[in-house]
């Protein structure tokens, strides 16, 4: 190593730990600050790929993100170093790139620690995780500011350059580059699995299809069988973008009807191009209709109501639709709330596969009522992918346990650790989804009623 690399290396490390560069240091030869940036975004990349412990992909655009922050301390250089004797910012932008390598090699330890020892997870490995950002921002805005602002001549080039410290610590808390690396995604169902829907293409006729396919299914709801225990059923598939919403209320469809007995007493709601004529769309209006003439066609006092609703989920609630070229409004938890007291439904069992559907539970919750959800209020599902099969949640609780048992208690406490295991192969870094229930004390003897006359 040449004296002069060692003089760059050597002034940049003393810097880290709030030091001033000695005086006379060398400067940073023509090709250093490339290699510096090199190491830099190598640095980034991998310690992104470390982050990730299951199968991921390169994700080139992220390459261009988080650069403001960095353009704003190359800035305060300049403006530290104008007018000074010996003025050199590329020298001193050097001592910088050698300060963010040395502070982001602990960062990514910091992160790996968290994220990667056993007894932290959820809550408190996100408060941790933020708190492993501000110490890495924080320090890197002070060894900064330590550098360049005794290096300014006059104090207005002292507050110009403590203002662009800030604000650079700002662009990186706001605006951080993305992680370089995502999760691979998961392989179809099968191999004739499409990863692209088909794009709508409505015309005349299936309009009009579309539009019997809604009276044809609320038509052929079946009259409730007086002193019988009855499961109504309605499966809800919104986002017409993933073919994952439309396969899993297929499938929880059959599975009710085999285990649950709903033929003729269930609707399925969903929006995909392959269904416009025949399925009823995934609308609120729709699902509000078909609440109402379940609740018309079931005793309030014996039957039950089974909803399943599955989609992209947002941390206030509320479930993604999409249909494009159509416009489709997004259901909420208050909005079912309402129409379900609205229709006078008593009895009802309520699944919501969907990020961060433990937000619904509040609004749900009720005496007559068992919700169920596919994660907590502030943790993502798994398995929404386009290529995935089923979500991790509607796989592991109704195409696995709940062929085995009418109980949704007991299919969803065995759905637990099956959904944990998964999302820890996949590499689900945010948490567990944690999923919710919630059982009302009323709901229990009707659920019971029904078990007891499905198996005699």
């Amino acid at each position: 190593m040449t004296d002069a690399k060692r003089g760059v290396l050597d002034e940049g490390l003393r810097t880290v730990v709030f030091r001033r560069p000695a005086q006379g240091a060398a400067r940073v030869a023509p090709w250093g600050i490339p290699v510096l940036l090199v190491v830099l975004v190598l640095l980034e990349v991998g310690g992104g790929w470390l982050l990730w412990p299951g199968p991921v992909e390169f994700q080139w655009a992220s390459l261009g993100t988080g650069w403001l922050g960095t353009l704003l301390l190359a800035l305060a250089c300049l403006v530290a170093v104008r007018g000074g004797p010996d003025a050199d910012g590329a020298t001193v932008f050097a001592w910088l790139l050698v300060q963010w390598t040395v502070i982001g090699a602990f960062s990514v330890a910091g992160y790996l620690v968290v994220l990667r020892a056993g007894p932290i997870a959820g809550d408190a490995a996100g408060l941790l995780a933020w708190g492993v950002l501000g110490i890495t921002v924080l320090w890197v805005a002070v060894a900064a500011g330590v550098l360049l602002a005794p290096m300014a001549s006059g104090t207005g080039a002292r507050a110009a350059v403590v203002a662009l410290v800030l604000a650079s610590a700002a662009c990186h808390v706001m605006l951080p580059s993305a992680n370089a690396w995502m999760p691979a995604p998961e392989a179809p169902a099968d191999a004739d699995a499409e990863p692209w829907p088909a794009p709508l293409a409505p015309d005349q006729a299936s309009l009009e299809a579309q539009s019997r396919s809604l009276i044809d299914a609320l038509d052929g709801v079946a009259l409730q069988r007086p002193g019988v225990t009855e499961l109504f059923a309605i499966t809800f598939a919104p986002y017409a973008s993933e073919d994952v919403f439309s396969r899993e209320v297929k499938m929880v469809g059959g599975v009710l009807d085999d285990r649950f007995d709903t033929a003729g007493r269930r609707m399925n709601l969903q929006n995909h191009a392959s269904t416009l004529a025949t399925v009823p769309w995934a609308t609120p209006l729709n699902l509000q209709r078909a609440i109402e003439r379940m609740a018309a066609r079931m005793d309030p006092d014996e039957d039950i109501l089974f909803l399943h609703l599955t989609s992209h989920g947002a941390r206030d609630g509320r479930l993604a639709a999409g249909f494009e070229p159509l416009s489709v409004d997004e259901v909420t938890p208050t909005d079912l709330r309402r129409w379900l007291d609205g229709a006078g439904v008593r009895y009802a069992v309520i699944s919501i596969s969907a990020c961060f559907s433990g937000s619904w539970i509040p609004a749900l919750e009720a005496p007559g009522t068992l919700v169920m959800t596919a994660a907590d209020a502030t943790h993502t599902s798994y398995g929404c992918g386009r290529r995935s099969p089923l979500t991790f949640f509607g796989r592991a609780m109704y195409d696995e346990q709940l062929r085995s048992t009418r109980s949704f208690e007991q299919a969803f406490a065995a759905a637990l650790p099956v959904i944990d295991r998964r999302e820890k192969e996949a590499g689900k870094s945010d948490g567990p989804s944690n999923p919710q229930m919630r059982v009302g004390a009323e709901i229990g003897p009707r659920l019971a009623a029904l078990v007891r006359r499905l198996e005699p």
